[in-house]
């Protein structure tokens, strides 16, 4: 079983103190695996592997921007969440699919592929990187993940039409050579319509829905 949660924009602490009490409820079995979807307020968040040095916005201009830092559990480097932005929490008990991190990481990629291409757009994988580019180059969904007792938490990250200036504050996931787009940004090149997040969100459940029931 699958559950769907929305739960809208969210601060980022409030959101992480949810997960880790939804966490523990699916580990003792009182709750299914659960996909929540919501957005946040603008923060940057460094996971277990990232750098601080990996921020550019200097630490003075943080407050003034209203801009929090937060160092999280999950895998991956330094990312940014802001308004626009789609956020997948992924809580699944893995031991109900299959007990494997990699092939629960392609999964997810794979759901992400499956919905950008609703808009004409190839997602593709970069090979030793998590998330999903557009031609190898141009990042659009950063994924990271934290495992307890085969249950997962945090998840990813789509970029809807969230403002893409401020991921100018950091080095995404710590690679230096590569950009930041969003699903709005590439319609436009193509003057396609504009892009609602929930039709976005309504894709990407469908995608995890086939996939994960």
């Amino acid at each position: 079983m699958l559950t769907i949660e929305d739960w809208g924009m969210i601060d980022y602490h409030d959101a992480w103190e949810r997960q880790r009490h939804l966490q523990g409820r699916i580990q003792s079995g009182a709750k299914d695996s659960t996909l929540v979807f919501c957005q946040h307020p603008s923060v940057i968040t460094v996971g277990k592997a990232g750098s601080r040095d990996n921020i550019l916005l200097p630490q003075t201009e943080w407050n003034k921007s209203g801009i929090e830092v937060v160092n999280v559990n999950r895998g991956g480097d330094v990312t940014l969440h802001n308004p626009g932005q789609l956020i997948g929490y992924t809580l699944f008990r893995l031991t109900d699919f299959q007990p494997d991190l990699h092939w629960f990481l392609r999964e997810i990629e794979s759901c992400i592929i499956e919905t950008i291409a609703e808009y004409d757009l190839s997602g593709e994988r970069v090979e030793g990187l998590t998330g999903v580019w557009l031609e190898q180059q141009r990042k659009i969904c950063a994924i990271g993940i934290h495992c307890s007792r085969w249950v997962t938490a945090h998840g990813f990250a789509l970029n809807v039409h969230n403002d893409l200036k401020e991921f100018s504050y950091i080095i995404p996931c710590g690679i230096h050579d590569k950009e930041v787009t969003s699903i709005h940004q590439e319609c436009k090149k193509k003057s396609s319509p504009s892009v609602s997040l929930e039709d976005v969100q309504n894709i990407c459940t469908s995608r995890f829905i086939a996939h994960f029931l």
